[in-house]
């Protein structure tokens, strides 16, 4: 007669009838609890048939009712595994054990486990890159003696750097201008220096006026008799206020309505004075020509030392006089509204007049703007 609880393959019977392979299996399933490594399962497995054949062969079957040797099956430890998944006991049952997560098991542990698992691909162990390992060429160390000698480079091209620009400064060029009161009155040239300001332009225009004999005797005496601070430089349609310098015009280059305000080079050029310059063999150090320690003859005889170059050869010798216009500014005050004074503006570093869009005083953009 058969279980029906039972599969008909296996007859009912006493339990100690039961196959080995039965009795393996549950020990199996007894001592594995979720899921576990591969060679642990095989390792447990093998012991279980070792139990199982020590079982079998250290005595004969008992008779019924007998009381004989009871096999005493040693549960092996199992220790808290970082990362293991267990299910507790609902997977007590299950025929077969799930499959563990294939991974990369150190040298020491496949030692001991006696065996290589060759068929399961060994997971690649990813390593921390190296801080700047994508640098091909690392900076080198900045000692004390590299920081010091860059220091040392720094300062020399700072040197002669300043002594450039003081050669720059010191190089002559012509401004032809005009003078004008509505209309324009022939003023002459103007020999100046690239360091100079404009307020001492103005003054050598002014002696330029008073000296002048067209003028009439009325004009020469007005002419001498104003002071600088009522007399205005207009370059272009732009004012250009008295504390400023050429320099800073021509080293910047700096833009106004009809393109550069003084486009003259911002090197050195024939007109500078060679003993400046820094490649120059002056007997004089720098040192002492920053700090002024010149005497009256030294300073004369330097004086001499500086050829007398032709206006022909300087900067501005070709320049259109009508770009550089002379202007009483009580005049200028009493006419802005009429053109072209009311075109005037006072130069602003910080516009760009080269896209700039010029307007009258009531805001109408002019017909010839930009």
């Amino acid at each position: 007669m058969t279980d029906p609880d039972r599969p008909d393959n296996v007859p009912v019977g006493n339990g100690r009838f039961t196959t080995q392979a039965h009795a393996v299996e549950d020990r199996l399933k007894a001592d594995t609890v979720g899921l576990v490594q591969l060679s642990d399962f095989r390792k447990r497995r093998a012991e279980a048939f070792e139990a199982a054949q020590d079982t079998s062969s250290g005595g004969s079957t008992p008779h019924a009712g007998g009381t004989g040797p009871k096999a005493v099956f040693k549960k092996k430890k199992k220790g808290v595994k970082a990362g293991g998944l267990s299910f507790g006991d609902d997977e007590e049952n299950d025929d077969v054990a799930a499959p563990s997560i294939p991974r990369a098991r150190p040298k020491t542990q496949k030692a001991e486990a006696g065996e290589s698992d060759d068929s399961i691909p060994a997971v690649p162990v990813k390593r921390a890159f190296k801080p700047n390992a994508a640098v091909a060429l690392l900076p080198k160390a900045q000692t004390k003696s590299a920081l010091l000698r860059e220091a040392h480079l720094k300062d020399a091209l700072r040197k002669e750097y300043t002594q450039l620009q003081e050669a720059v400064k010191a190089t002559e060029f012509l401004i032809p201008f005009v003078f004008y009161s509505g209309k324009n009155i022939p003023g002459g040239v103007c020999r100046v220096k690239k360091g100079d300001f404009v307020w001492l332009f103005l003054e050598r225009a002014r002696k330029v006026g008073a000296g002048l004999t067209g003028l009439g005797e009325h004009t020469r005496k007005d002419w001498a008799r104003i002071s600088v601070d009522d007399l205005m430089v207009v370059k272009g349609d732009v004012i250009i206020p008295h504390h400023y310098d050429f320099h800073f015009f021509i080293v910047d280059r700096k833009i106004g309505y009809n393109g550069p305000l003084f486009p003259y080079s911002a090197e050195p050029t024939s007109a500078t004075p060679k003993h400046l310059l820094p490649d120059s063999s002056a007997s004089l150090s720098a040192a002492q020509q920053q700090a002024g320690l010149l005497t009256a003859a030294q300073r004369a005889e330097q004086a001499a030392a500086v050829p007398v170059v032709d206006d022909s050869e300087l900067e501005g010798f070709n320049d259109d006089p009508g770009s550089t216009k002379v202007v009483d500014r009580r005049w200028y005050e009493r006419n802005k509204h009429v053109f072209p004074a009311s075109t005037w503006e006072e130069y602003d570093p910080t516009k760009d007049y080269s896209t700039a869009i010029r307007k009258d005083a009531l805001g109408n953009a002019m017909f010839f703007s930009r």
